[in-house]
């Protein structure tokens, strides 16, 4: 009976051109590859914290940043 390998939880960050290489590395070693994505809300409060907002005078000028 062979004993079970312990295995290891491990969080990288990497540019999304590297994405492939990573897969191609972890199927040929047999590791698991669990991408999490966020959804759009987290992406959206992502940016209200670093500031990433607009305000629009009014109706038509929101129109126009939609738009524009």
């Amino acid at each position: 009976m062979q004993a079970m390998a312990t295995t290891e939880n491990v969080q990288l960050t990497l540019p999304n051109a590297d994405l492939s290489f990573l897969r191609t590395i972890s199927r040929k070693m047999g590791w698991s590859l669990r991408l999490q994505r966020k959804s759009g809300i987290d992406k959206g409060l992502d940016d209200i914290r670093k500031g990433k907002v607009f305000h629009a005078k009014n109706s038509q000028d929101l129109i126009k940043q939609i738009l524009g």
